[in-house]
């Protein structure tokens, strides 16, 4: 009898698994499988086949998917880290799904749909040695790719890998900076007026709880230069995209698209503070102006501004006492409750109902120190509006959540950030567009930098039936936070529009990119649904609605245009849309 012929072929081979697996589910087994669940069926998979590539098998915490190409699987691996970053940066780190990646070309054993061989071993050995969130390549790999993939490589030596006979050359693929949105960043155009980012601070108290501190008064000094109008300031959500990394002073100007950077280092001890800050022409590397405070803490909003008016007074000396004025809004007189503000916002961020109840914990003790802090009431609103719309459509987090909105109202009619907060909440829940445009409109004009307003405002925009205005505001939104995690609101509401004027290609590819961003969220799966299914792809708009449903098994057409106000003349043309696509009424 003839043996059978073994059966073999080249490949490149793609093996991911999740950095951490063990203590995410010892953490959270539940939340760990279902968010493990949501980003494989709505972020890797979709990218191995946009990529010509074949998911092999799952396998767990991970995933093996074999190319034709090294080109195809090495850029197939850069795409899906860029968007888990981009998933992942809204969430607390110990939340967070994060891949290791290695890649190999070589020789593969076919079994049915199945491949072995010392290709794939050599793949998984490379995965098992790459940093979380990073991509180790064999140099037969790095041989196929290199000049032809918009990615840095880094060469690491020779390693020694477990139950591979000989020693293997192994290089990282550079993430970093423009690497970390999938692929050589263009330069952005920079205004024609005075612009800047402001970089995290440096945490220099050797105590990571105070991270939260650091970050908080980077975000104020941000908001206090949005408030001057000539001013063109990028948002804190991109600014933060560079948080904790070692960065090159014109790559960082060219990619945001300022021509002026603010970086420094907090120094939190007791009762005092130290804060260092420099000003750095972008362009040219030149140091403009540099200064350290040394202030009581008490005293911590008087050097916020300080430190803001130094800025701007280096940007442009004949500044205005007007515009000197307009920095300023008012705070919180108890600095307990600023305090747990600080804490509450990263968990709003993740816009996940377990977090924004969460969150409420602690801006509830904030309100009961300073019952008019009107940015606390913005955030409550925001939470409670998450609660009720992703957490089961319950009437008393409706209710206080249009409480909220009307007290941040009131209480922040010179706070641009509590006004946004307040007037996407009365639009989406309290369903008040007339009312939530007036509040929008405040906030630009209080601080035309605002990335915030426009992200939620092209959300009310959209679902409203103003197409042109939401896809204004959203391009709008994405220029002030080019890397903002929020920013797939802006590609949700494009999205939209795009749909709404019957441009359905733009729609699917405003719809992707917005899943990139946030695959969880199950309305940007509806987004994608509707578009395919005009179009005539039957199939691709079943598998998106499909995964609303994973996402959202309480999940109706009617149930969500109600919660939402959407108007009738985008219900009438989603509704046939969605229907065709699988999706209940």
């Amino acid at each position: 009898m003839v043996a059978e012929r073994i059966k073999r072929r080249l490949a490149a081979i793609l093996a991911a698994d999740v950095a951490g697996y063990s203590r995410l589910m010892a953490a959270d087994e539940a939340g760990t499988l279902a968010a493990l669940k949501a980003q494989l069926g709505a972020l890797v998979e979709p990218k191995i086949g946009e990529h010509r590539g074949r998911v092999v098998k799952l396998m767990g915490d991970g995933v093996l998917a074999e190319f034709a190409s090294a080109v195809d699987a090495v850029e197939c691996a850069v795409a899906i880290q860029a968007a888990m970053r981009a998933s992942n940066a809204a969430l607390p780190e110990e939340r967070r799904i994060v891949f290791r990646m290695g890649v190999n070309v070589g020789d593969v054993i076919l079994d049915g749909d199945d491949i072995y061989g010392d290709g794939v071993n050599l793949a998984a050995r490379l995965e098992s040695i790459a940093e979380p969130g990073g991509i180790a390549i064999s140099e037969d790999a790095w041989r196929q790719v290199q000049g032809k993939v918009a990615a840095a490589f880094v060469d690491m030596g020779e390693a020694s890998l477990k139950n591979i006979a000989r020693p293997v050359r192994v290089y990282r693929v550079e993430l970093d900076g423009a690497q970390a949105q999938g692929q050589a960043a263009p330069a952005l155009a920079v205004p024609d007026k005075p612009s800047i980012a402001v970089l995290p601070f440096q945490n220099m108290s050797g105590d990571a709880e105070q991270d939260y501190f650091c970050d908080g008064m980077v975000e104020d000094i941000i908001t206090g230069l949005a408030r001057i109008k000539w001013l063109f300031v990028i948002g804190r959500n991109s600014s933060f995209a560079y948080k904790g990394k070692a960065i090159d002073i014109r790559r960082v100007g060219r990619e945001l698209g300022v021509r002026y950077l603010l970086e420094g280092s907090v120094r939190k001890a007791g009762a005092r503070v130290r804060i260092t800050a420099q000003l750095i022409d972008a362009l040219s590397g030149a140091h403009i102006w540099a200064e350290r405070y040394d202030r009581p803490i008490d005293d911590i909003f008087a050097l916020q501004d300080e430190i803001t008016l130094s800025v701007v007074g280096a940007i442009e000396p004949s500044l205005r006492q007007a515009e000197i004025e307009r920095v300023k809004r008012r705070r919180p007189d108890d600095l307990n409750a600023y305090d747990l503000v600080l804490r509450a916002l990263p968990l709003v961020h993740t816009v996940l109902p377990k977090e924004a109840g969460e969150a409420l914990l602690f801006l509830d003790r904030a309100l009961a120190l300073e019952p008019d802090y009107a940015a606390a009431h913005g955030y409550a609103a925001w939470s409670h509006e998450i609660l009720y719309l992703r957490g089961g459509f319950r009437e008393e987090n409706r209710a206080a959540a249009i409480r909220h909105a009307h007290a941040a109202r009131m209480h922040g009619r010179d706070d641009a950030t509590a006004l946004a907060l307040a007037a996407f909440v009365t639009g989406i829940v309290e369903h008040d567009r007339a009312a939530a445009s007036a509040a929008f409109e405040a906030a630009m004009a209080l601080s035309p930098s605002s990335a915030l307003a426009y992200h939620l405002g092209c959300v009310i925009a959209a679902w409203g039936g103003e197409a042109e205005r939401a896809i204004e505001w959203g391009e709008r939104g994405l220029r002030l936070s080019p890397f903002d995690p929020l920013s797939y609101l802006a590609h949700h509401s494009m999205a939209l529009g795009h749909f709404q004027g019957g441009r359905f290609e733009e729609a699917v590819n405003a719809a992707r990119k917005a899943i990139e961003i946030n695959p969880a969220f199950s309305i940007n799966h509806l987004l994608l649904a509707a578009p395919l299914a005009r179009l005539g792809r039957i199939e691709e708009a079943k598998t998106a609605a499909a995964r609303v449903l994973a996402a959202q098994s309480s999940f109706s057409i009617g149930k969500h245009f109600a919660a939402v106000d959407c108007a009738p003349s985008l219900a009438a043309a989603l509704t046939p849309a969605l229907r065709e696509a699988g999706l209940p009424e």
